[in-house]
């Protein structure tokens, strides 16, 4: 992608461009580039893998309305392409016990917000040859369903911390799911230990029990997910 195609688009006509580079640290679902004018930051998201980038822009429109992601600013579906503003802020790899209560009540705002979305059980991604898999949504199915609009990729690089907020981006993999799939991803990616799960899972669960069924079902999901999700990735089949 070059500057060129980029000064095509309105948006930028009457900008000048002070600096077009792709960031260091690249997804493994998009080509992502900064891009800057005199006044505004811009992120530019080149498509790598087919998605429904419609719901995904919808979602995220959504999400910045409830100030809690980037506000989308154009989708180029014939170019495979989406520009948002740029969040200034960092990545952690560690939370303190204020930070995980701020995340909690984030995930309780995003799953308020309501799409037209079908329920997203992810059975659908797996062939049940692996017994484990298919014993945990035989658990499952006897639990009660929280379904709700879930990011489901919440691991570090998705999460930005700034001074005054916490913002969530790529929202490409939101779909109305258990909310115990995005706790369980907090669990998981930040490695909290028994006393951070607990305050987490308080945060947001409030007076409600904790169904530690629930929890172990789904993270053997999520670990498998992103098994597969790896495989799928190295055979070129995303």
């Amino acid at each position: 992608m070059n500057i060129d195609r980029v000064k095509e688009y309105k948006l930028f006509e009457n900008k000048k461009i002070e600096e077009f580079k792709p960031l260091e640290n690249q997804g493994h679902s998009n080509l992502i580039y900064l891009l800057k004018t005199k006044n505004e930051k811009y992120l530019i998201r080149k498509f790598q893998i087919t998605l429904d980038r419609k719901k995904e822009f919808l979602i995220q429109k959504k999400a910045f309305l409830n100030k809690i992601g980037a506000e989308p600013i154009l989708l180029d579906e014939k170019n495979g392409l989406m520009i948002t503003k740029y969040i200034n802020g960092k990545h952690q790899t560690k939370l303190s016990q204020q930070e995980l209560k701020k995340i909690a009540l984030l995930l309780k705002k995003l799953h308020k917000i309501k799409v037209r979305q079908k329920q997203n059980s992810f059975k659908e991604n797996f062939t049940f040859k692996d017994k484990k898999v298919k014993k945990v949504f035989i658990v499952l199915d006897k639990e009660p369903k929280e379904y709700a609009l879930g990011h489901n990729d919440l691991h570090a690089k998705n999460i930005i911390f700034s001074k005054n907020s916490i913002k969530l981006i790529d929202w490409e993999y939101a779909r109305y799911s258990d909310i115990y799939f995005d706790l369980i991803s907090i669990i998981i990616e930040y490695k909290l230990n028994s006393k951070d799960r607990s305050t987490f899972l308080k945060s947001y669960l409030g007076k409600k029990r904790i169904n530690h069924k629930k929890l172990k079902a789904y993270t053997l999901i999520y670990k498998e997910l992103w098994r597969l999700w790896f495989e799928k990735l190295s055979r070129g089949e995303l």
